[in-house]
């Protein structure tokens, strides 16, 4: 008895493979990653904080007499008795934005020992009887910290104020008004920027 169903027979046809390429898409994903997280988004947020945080973006750069003199986020070397002094800096050969970094010296080490104690002695002279801040005899870990701490400012009050010829108590309240509060009142600790507050000296009247 033969059966009333057939089974189809198998055809053959030309139709063409599909191939997947892996170095293709892997090609084309770099080149898109790279437009958009390497150029497009950096763009992006240069363009925003630009408009948002203008003075930031551009370095916090200081200008005076139309020149730019400094910049907020980088310590400066003054010397001067008339000028505050920042903090000892071991970036290159002292202050040195293209060489930032720390000295490296353990706390055992004598060369270390004897420069700290020879700014602690020099500083004791300045200042007899006050005990000497411990941020102005040492290094920040990247050599640039343009802050010192309100009592490393106060503790140089009555030598700018002999050297300018101003009364200590106006050069205190110019401290007070650079001091600088916690972030959000929780984060980091009072500050006091060097450069900001020597611009403020120049300004007092002669």
């Amino acid at each position: 008895m033969h059966s009333m169903f057939t089974v189809p027979q198998a055809t053959a046809t030309n139709a063409p493979t599909a191939t997947h390429s892996v170095w293709k898409t892997a090609i084309r994903f770099t080149l898109v990653t790279i437009v958009l997280i390497g150029i497009g988004y950096p763009l992006l947020v240069t363009a925003i904080a630009g408009v948002a945080f203008p003075h930031q973006a551009a370095g916090s750069l200081i200008m005076k007499d139309g020149q730019v003199i400094g910049s907020e986020l980088l310590a400066q070397s003054f010397t001067s008795d008339r000028d505050f002094h920042p903090r000892p800096s071991a970036a290159g050969n002292g202050y040195d934005a293209t060489a930032s970094g720390g000295s490296n010296l353990a706390q055992s080490n004598k060369a270390l020992v004897d420069r700290i104690q020879g700014s602690i002695d020099k500083l004791a002279q300045e200042n007899p009887g006050k005990p000497v801040p411990i941020d102005l005899v040492t290094t920040s870990g990247s050599g640039l910290d343009p802050d010192i701490t309100p009592d490393a400012a106060y503790f140089q009050a009555p030598r700018v104020a002999k050297a300018r010829g101003v009364l200590e108590d106006r050069i205190r309240q110019l401290i007070e008004q650079h001091t600088t509060s916690r972030q959000f009142g929780v984060l980091g600790e009072p500050r006091v920027n060097v450069l900001d507050l020597n611009l403020a000296m120049d300004k007092l009247p002669k």
